[in-house]
């Protein structure tokens, strides 16, 4: 029992200090999202990677266009002419063709040989930029962004110690089911890992901007040469550069899908395969710790059940899970209290989906043990129809690919439940 208390003391400290970056986190979000909107926004250029049919693509395409913001592009970028995607892309151009201060245009990458396709498909992008871009901005093609998203993104850029602002997902299930909740419940402790320590924050690929002479000053097209991974290279380029990466609130963006169980742990195995292979430390760090969890917590729950069935006294085991559950249940709480400011739009969705935050977490937790057990087993992924082996953060080697989806994610998942 003494070993059990002695792992438990570690759990408690564990889930005290993540309380404490809880209310820091949403401390964080009140001060920005009380700051004024800012006018530094020079014209900009959005560089969509795009491939298959994403759930809720048309919308996510045009809510690119609806962006309340002075002057800007968008790149639409495939590898394939005959992506299912382009036909999406062009009746969204078409019905904005008219749209003042925005263009837009279609570019076509072609084939990665040893670089991951999508940021094969983001050099090709920046490279058909036009001239009087100032600033690059990246975004996912699975995500609708709000009107004010695109100034919000770029007007911290203004302070030129930052290298890069950045948002992050945040998932709603449309149709619910347990394998969607908890990809939004596992994704919601990674989007409250970003704050105000500008030193630790990451680069989110799908809603990242970057002063184009900072992209260029850190040769950006060369270090993403044999990259999987477009935003930890970027992160890490930053932030060799003695640059900060400013977490913006306001670009939380929502991404409206449903998976099955195994795309919820092909999608939740494939992110933490590739920290393994670009932040090692961090990944030994979910390892260790998700174990931890799950001995003490599960193990405290076998532990009292069979302490009743022996009619042995229980109360003190069945504490320590209480206590690890209240820690863990509080800090979800304080997290959906912060995303709701710049989730308002999306209020009723947050509050219906708030007990799966409040009670699914633990299982999430199993959800990271198993991505990182699964990761030092093997550095192999398959992202988007093409399978990668991670040999380093350098080296990529593609080991088979296939035509993008043409059946949307939406219909995927329905065939397969």
């Amino acid at each position: 029992m003494w070993l059990f208390y002695l792992f438990a003391a570690l759990v408690l400290a564990q889930g005290a200090l993540s309380l404490r970056g809880g209310l820091r986190y949403l401390a964080y979000v009140r001060r920005e999202m009380s700051a004024g909107e800012s006018d530094y926004a020079p014209f900009a250029a959005v560089i969509v990677p795009c491939r298959g049919l994403d759930q809720g693509l048309r919308d996510n395409l045009a809510a690119l266009f609806h962006q309340r913001y002075p002057a800007y592009e968008i790149l639409f970028v495939v590898d394939d002419p005959g992506d299912p995607a382009r036909s999406v892309i062009e009746a969204v151009r078409r019905d904005f063709a008219s749209r003042k201060g925005v263009g837009s245009r279609v570019v076509v990458a072609g084939r990665s040989v040893a670089t991951g396709q999508k940021v094969h498909n983001l050099r090709a992008g920046t490279q058909h930029v036009s001239p009087e871009s100032e600033v690059l901005v990246f975004a996912d093609s699975d995500t609708a962004p709000r009107e004010d998203w695109l100034r919000s993104l770029i007007g911290p850029l203004r302070d030129e110690r930052i290298g890069a602002a950045t948002g992050y997902r945040w998932f709603f299930p449309v149709r619910g089911g347990l394998p969607s909740y908890l990809r939004a419940v596992w994704n919601a402790s990674v989007a409250g890992a970003l704050g105000e320590n500008r030193q630790r924050n990451f680069c989110w690929g799908g809603s990242t901007a970057i002063r184009r002479a900072t992209f260029n000053q850190l040769n950006m097209l060369d270090l993403w040469k044999g990259t999987l991974s477009d935003d930890y290279a970027l992160t890490r380029a930053i932030h060799r550069a003695g640059l900060q990466v400013h977490f913006v609130p306001n670009c939380l963006t929502a991404s409206h899908e449903d998976c099955t169980f195994a795309q919820l742990i092909e999608f939740t195995t494939r992110q933490i395969k590739i920290t393994r292979v670009y932040a090692p430390r961090l990944w030994q760090i979910v390892l260790w710790t998700n174990l931890l969890f799950g001995l003490v917590f599960f193990g405290g729950i076998a532990l009292a059940a069979a302490r009743v069935a022996l009619g042995l006294p229980y109360a003190g085991p069945l504490a320590v899970v209480a206590g690890i559950y209240a820690l863990g249940a509080t800090k979800a709480y304080l997290r959906l209290r912060a995303v709701a400011l710049p989730l308002a739009p999306y209020a009723a969705r947050l509050r219906r989906g708030a007990p799966a935050f409040l009670l699914l977490w633990p299982l999430a937790s199993l959800i990271y043990l198993w991505n990182a057990l699964a990761a030092a087993a093997s550095r192999r992924i398959t992202w988007r129809g093409i399978t990668y082996e991670l040999k380093s953060a350098e080296e990529t080697v593609i080991i088979s690919g296939s035509q993008p989806d043409e059946t949307p994610e939406m219909e995927r998942a329905s065939h397969a439940q």
